[in-house]
């Protein structure tokens, strides 16, 4: 079993991937600014209040993990405006990591961002650009820093996220001539995500998640 620390855990696919860690039998420490609120409770959650932009608030986090899950994101109405938040927790937690010795990272970004950005179908590049643009620009620097870092990197790029249960029953796809947009649930990232902690069947590879 793991320790895992989960950047981002208070809500979304951080919070689903804080439960199927858990439920794997991992140990996990929660970082997020609203870590107290979680509402969850097992005797492997340690809830980590800190600022994924801090570097002291990191490296204290990063003390004893075996592996990291960066799952940050920003409330829609954020995404009209300059978005850094991507980039600049990245330039904290790759420096942090590299010090600490810890090498494993998933990072959850999404389909469009980097060189999937060639994938999205030319009716929905515009949309799509209009309203997601500056926050995928940042989650590509995001990328783009921990291509340049010795981690042991894995870059989760679900399609168009939905709520409700995991279905277990999802697709991987790993080369790019394959990517294309879809719909998936959170809970199924999740599921991916804690399932590729260890091992390196996806290590220094970019895959996109869809049902």
């Amino acid at each position: 079993m793991a320790h895992v620390l989960v950047v981002g855990a208070s809500n979304g696919i951080g919070l689903e991937t804080v439960k199927a860690a858990l439920a794997a039998g991992h140990r996990v420490r929660a970082f997020a600014r609203s870590a107290a609120r979680i509402e969850l409770t097992d005797p492997k959650l340690e809830r980590f209040t800190g600022d994924a932009r801090k570097a002291v608030d990191v490296a204290a986090a990063l003390d004893g993990v075996d592996a990291v899950v960066q799952a940050l994101g920003v409330p829609i109405r954020d995404l009209f405006g300059p978005v850094r938040l991507f980039s600049s927790a990245t330039n904290v937690l790759v420096p942090a990591m590299e010090k600490a010795g810890v090498t494993r990272i998933l990072a959850v970004t999404g389909f469009g961002t980097g060189d999937s950005a060639d994938a999205i179908g030319v009716l929905q590049r515009v949309p799509f650009r209009l309203v997601f643009g500056r926050a995928y620009d940042d989650k590509s620097a995001q990328e783009m820093r921990i291509r340049k870092s010795s981690l042991s990197w894995t870059f989760v790029r679900p399609g168009v996220l939905t709520g409700g249960a995991g279905t277990g029953s999802y697709q991987v796809l790993e080369d790019p001539s394959s990517w294309r947009n879809g719909t998936i649930p959170r809970a199924d990232v999740a599921d991916f995500i804690v399932g590729n902690l260890q091992g390196d069947a996806y290590v220094r590879k970019a895959v996109v998640l869809i049902r």
